[in-house]
């Protein structure tokens, strides 16, 4: 399971989504069981309350404002250093060592928010090959019309050789703050919420090379919804089942300890390596050399060093995850939040698994063993009685991942805001946040799918 959630880190807000995909099209690769889609009557879906805005053609890159950078066109536009804006030093805080940068910025258009938020989080997709990396920053506006400061929601590298990625503690104006990798008002109570924002990138290389970070994608989800300790249910649909590889993060404890502490805090890359293979995501004999042969499963080992945040001393950074399977060629990934398992059977049925993150005490979630102040698990299928089926690596062994989580049960836990501790203490909730990754050319009906829940 996932190293336990700080308290502060994050005001877990869920989101009210319901939708249905239209048929028709290739479902995606490995589908077991293949009946039908789960729908949904449009006249009793609630009000959304997740804002998804992501840049990501020509066009969207055209329209920001660049500094140094420009935007390349092709199969998958992005962002590119051009003539570099100048040069800058970083030290880095978990290395100690300083080097200067040449560096350029490319600034979104301000997005106006469709739903006034209290939470907002950030995900990109981009190369970064060693001698380069990125800083991604928010800034936003308030619903009483003040400004927030430029806030650093991430600094990446796919690779460790240049600089450690790392999230940025200790930004706060006293309204707002960020909690890792999400950003947070700091008291909803009061009604102030985050009305508009842009986003900035910041690519940094050598000096005096040719070498460039190209992003393919950025864009953040804000989100506002009520605190509760209970759902309502959706109802079940028709049998589905994708398959997808099954991985054990217990098959790992005392592995490379220095990564999160080894096996039994791998949750979310162990996840994740899960479904960048189920896409064809595939590592070289030569990105696991460094990986002692001894192991088993050594991709399991590559995903949690390679998506290790040194500040948070985890790997359970969502962006960060999200942004290494989208290191895999033909993928992209996102953090978001989804409303019900409604919206969660609309992405299995067109072909793309979920990876979900929750909390609940051991007995909350009949036949997992454990409790857990925050896990990710892999979501695959549903059965013919409209049970969850979970590739949950908190598992003894590969075989034994997969498994059936009663509906009722799993959707509570997974999408209320409030839970109580052991200790009786009322503490936050996951709130239906999730992972999706696919591929950059989805299928039609993948992208209807991915349509219906907001993330385009």
């Amino acid at each position: 399971m996932s190293r336990a959630e700080q308290p502060s880190r994050r005001t877990v807000l869920v989101a009210a989504v319901a939708a249905a995909v239209a048929g028709g099209g290739s479902a995606g690769p490995a589908v077991a069981v293949d009946t039908a889609a789960d729908g949904a009557d449009p006249e009793q879906a609630p009000a959304r309350t997740v804002d998804n805005r992501a840049w990501t053609t020509y066009t969207d890159w055209r329209s920001g404002a660049a500094e140094g950078s420009r935007a390349v066109a092709g199969a998958r536009p992005g962002i590119v250093i051009a003539t570099p804006a100048g040069t800058t030093d970083y030290t880095d805080p978990h290395t100690g060592k300083s080097a200067r940068w040449e560096y350029a910025t490319w600034t979104s258009p301000v997005h106006r928010l469709t739903v006034p938020s209290t939470e907002a989080i950030a995900s990109w997709n981009a190369h970064t090959p060693a001698g380069t990396w990125l800083q991604i920053e928010l800034r936003g506006t308030y619903s009483d019309g003040a400004a927030t400061p430029w806030y650093v929601l991430g600094r990446w590298a796919a690779g460790d050789q240049d600089i450690r990625r790392t999230s940025v503690d200790d930004q706060s104006d006293g309204r707002s703050s960020v909690w890792t990798d999400t950003f947070a008002i700091d008291d909803p109570a009061t009604g102030l919420r985050l009305t508009s924002y842009q986003l900035r990138l910041t690519l940094y290389r050598k000096p005096g090379t040719e070498l460039t970070p190209t992003v393919w994608r950025v864009g953040a989800m804000g989100s506002d919804v009520p605190d509760r300790f209970t759902v309502p249910a959706s109802a079940p649909g028709r049998a589905h089942e994708l398959t997808v590889p099954r991985y054990s993060q217990e098959t790992h404890v005392g592995q490379y300890p220095e990564y999160d502490n080894g096996g039994e805090a791998w949750c979310s890359p162990t996840s994740s390596q899960m479904i960048v293979e189920y896409w064809g995501g595939r590592l070289t004999p030569e990105q696991l050399a460094w990986v002692d042969p001894a192991y088993a499963d050594p991709q399991v080992c590559h995903a949690a060093r390679f998506t290790f945040d040194y500040q948070y001393d985890g790997c359970g950074n969502w962006p960060f995850n999200a942004a290494y399977a989208a290191t895999f060629e033909g993928l992209q990934g996102v953090v978001t939040r989804l409303g019900s398992l409604t919206d969660l059977a609309t992405l299995i049925a067109a072909g793309i698994p979920v990876m979900t993150s929750q909390s609940f005490l051991e007995g909350e979630l009949t036949g997992a063993g454990y409790g857990t102040a925050g896990h990710l698990m892999t979501v695959i299928g549903f059965t013919a009685d409209g049970d969850v089926i979970a590739n949950d690596p908190h598992s003894p062994s590969n075989e034994a991942v997969r498994r059936v989580y009663k509906r009722r049960e799993w959707e509570n836990v997974w999408l209320r805001t409030k839970r109580y501790d052991a200790g009786g203490k009322e503490v936050s909730g996951t709130g239906g946040v999730c992972y999706l990754y696919f591929p950059a050319s989805p299928t039609a009906r993948q992208r209807a799918a991915l349509a219906a829940v907001g993330v385009r």
